[in-house]
């Protein structure tokens, strides 16, 4: 089949460089334009790892020229932001992909955690782009939100068991990511210094992903106990889930069933870790049970399956491709 040529706005970031990457070794996708907010440079000034690799202007993010030479844009780009070019671009006949939180979310709970949304009527079209909840409607999207991190590796370890799960019971997520989850901007948070040997949770509680968590489990926000915490690593993101189930059944067995046909969930007899996903699109699962308590643990990679390989696997779907179309499945090991 002849190259579909793609798009990337919002390409400075960590999501923006995977992006590249992975379209760079997509055997269907062209990368014919490149943008972020000002334009005016070449693809390796902005990421000088890309020195000798690629050479493309960098130009200053328009839904319009965009639509001229793409037939799906990627937008790597803050909430808010990307619902204005969103609008746009479909307009265009432009299919999109969208990394931000713009259109994760209803309305309601999308305004009380983030910001009045201002293409309201695209909320009704919308697929939610994880590929083992939503196959079907990814497939036939023109607009799909990619999923947050946190959820994504939350959501995929807690599925298989919502049907054992004691009702009206909380369901705690101890979460773990590396500094890259938070983005190139620097703050004190994320300050060397900072970070480097220590380790602390945030927005513990109150963290703007629980709702998604909450939302695509459908489970009341009240039983969503969700807890990230910093570490000192650049890529990763491991979830230790506690769910309170009821019957006699063989969780590991369950969870095996549930993912067998599922490409990018590898369900293990060990507790898993962050080395063997890092750099792919894998999902590691492993589950253990004591009577009426599972312990499930569940790893990502935060820019890939949390954002970047998870969002080339919707665009494939969209595309009519194989959903494994350009995705790595070699870990950055050691």
């Amino acid at each position: 089949m002849s190259a579909i040529n793609v798009g990337i706005i919002g390409a400075s970031g960590y999501t923006g460089l995977e992006l590249v990457k992975l379209i760079l070794n997509h055997p269907n996708f062209k990368l014919t334009y490149i943008a972020n907010s000002e334009g005016g440079l070449n693809v390796d000034e902005l990421h000088p790892s890309l020195s000798g690799v690629l050479e493309l202007e960098v130009q200053k993010a328009d839904a319009l020229t965009c639509s001229k030479k793409c037939e799906l844009v990627f937008l790597a780009l803050p909430h808010k932001t990307a619902m204005a070019f969103v609008k746009p671009l479909l307009e265009y006949g432009v299919k999109v992909v969208d990394l931000s939180a713009d259109y994760r979310l209803p309305l309601d709970i999308y305004e009380e955690y983030y910001c009045e949304h201002t293409d309201k009527q695209n909320l009704s079209h919308v697929a939610y782009g994880l590929p083992e909840m939503f196959k079907n409607d990814i497939k036939k999207a023109k607009l799909v939100a990619n999923p947050g991190c946190f959820p994504t590796s939350a959501v995929l370890g807690v599925l298989p068991f919502l049907e054992k799960r004691i009702e009206n019971t909380p369901i705690i997520i101890d979460a773990k990511t590396g500094v890259s989850g938070a983005g190139k901007k620097l703050s004190e948070v994320t300050h060397f210094v900072n970070v480097n040997d220590n380790l602390f949770a945030y927005n513990p509680l109150m963290h703007r992903h629980a709702p998604e968590i909450a939302n695509k489990l459908g489970i009341d926000m009240d039983y969503i106990n969700f807890v990230p915490h910093l570490c000192p690593l650049t890529r990763g993101m491991i979830s230790s889930i506690y769910l309170q189930v009821e019957d006699n059944f063989d969780a590991y067995e369950m969870l095996k069933e549930f993912y067998k046909d599922e490409k990018f969930v590898r369900v293990s007899d060990k507790p898993v870790d962050m080395k063997n996903v890092a750099g792919t699109n894998f999902c590691d699962i492993y589950v253990k049970q004591k009577k009426g308590l599972l312990f499930i643990s569940s790893s990502i990679d935060n820019l890939m399956r949390g954002a970047s390989s998870q969002a080339v696997v919707n665009a494939n779907l969209m595309m009519g491709l194989c959903e494994d179309a350009g995705i790595p499945n070699i870990a950055y090991v050691p």
